[in-house]
């Protein structure tokens, strides 16, 4: 048999690496990526430095409460790689996703609007029924780690609604619809002098846990996968850390 022409081999290597995610020649690809609100300013910067990195790949945010976003894995809808800010919202599509890595750690803190008017002291203060607390919705991550830190702190709280992630926890306080909420501590950076923290003590406090993975259904998983390992890089890391988020 003679030996294929040259062309045709190129084409059918180019079209092989097409099916594994991996962009051929000039060919640039786009990553979808589901991440948890939270992140949404660190996986911005973060998405400019991998595209200046990665000269095929561009990525592309969508970001959302945890568990919505997972039931977008559930339902099939075309994704790339799945970013939550905890592991159990992950879990329901463990099946769906590859290679989950823990790429960074987040705590807690209590969001009152400036100079904090009703003078919040602590986690205790948020039973008084004067306040008008939000929280985070029990199924969601944000939700789960606030019951986590008022369990431990003794407090029975009940919120005047619960929200579907930490953004709209943080933004009910900034546009003074509430008095108080729980919230990660990176969020604080992104209200500005909208808002003002009121710190939750380490022995209250709990450790929020951020997992990414490829989807495994999606039509770059080379590039995906790739993604999710460079989260563990140096250059990740830095920028990571410049928005509070620690790493491992």
């Amino acid at each position: 048999m003679p030996p294929k022409p040259r062309v045709a081999v190129f084409a059918a290597i180019a079209l092989a690496l097409s099916g594994c995610g991996v962009a051929a020649g000039d060919e640039r690809i786009t990553l979808k990526v589901l991440a948890a609100s939270s992140l949404t300013e660190a996986f911005d910067e973060l998405g400019t430095a991998y595209n200046a990195a990665e000269r095929n790949v561009t990525v592309r945010f969508e970001f959302g409460g945890s568990q919505d976003l997972a039931m977008d894995i559930e339902d099939r809808e075309p994704a790339d790689v799945l970013a939550t800010a905890d592991g159990a919202s992950m879990d329901p599509v463990a099946t769906k996703v590859s290679g989950r890595r823990l790429f960074a750690y987040n705590s807690m803190t209590i969001a009152v609007a400036p100079g904090n008017p009703r003078h919040v002291q602590g986690l205790a203060s948020l039973a008084d029924r004067r306040l008008r607390v939000v929280l985070g919705g029990p199924i969601v991550p944000v939700g789960r780690y606030a019951a986590q830190v008022l369990a431990k702190a003794g407090v029975t709280v009940r919120p005047r609604s619960e929200e579907a992630d930490a953004r709209t926890v943080l933004t009910k306080v900034r546009t003074g619809e509430a008095d108080a909420g729980i919230v990660y501590v990176t969020d604080m950076q992104s209200a500005g002098i909208s808002a003002s923290s009121v710190p939750i003590p380490a022995q209250q406090n709990v450790t929020a846990t951020y997992f990414a993975a490829a989807v495994r259904d999606s039509a770059h998983r080379t590039a995906a996968k790739a993604f999710v390992s460079w989260l563990g890089s140096p250059t990740a890391k830095t920028i990571l850390r410049k928005y509070g988020f620690p790493t491992p």
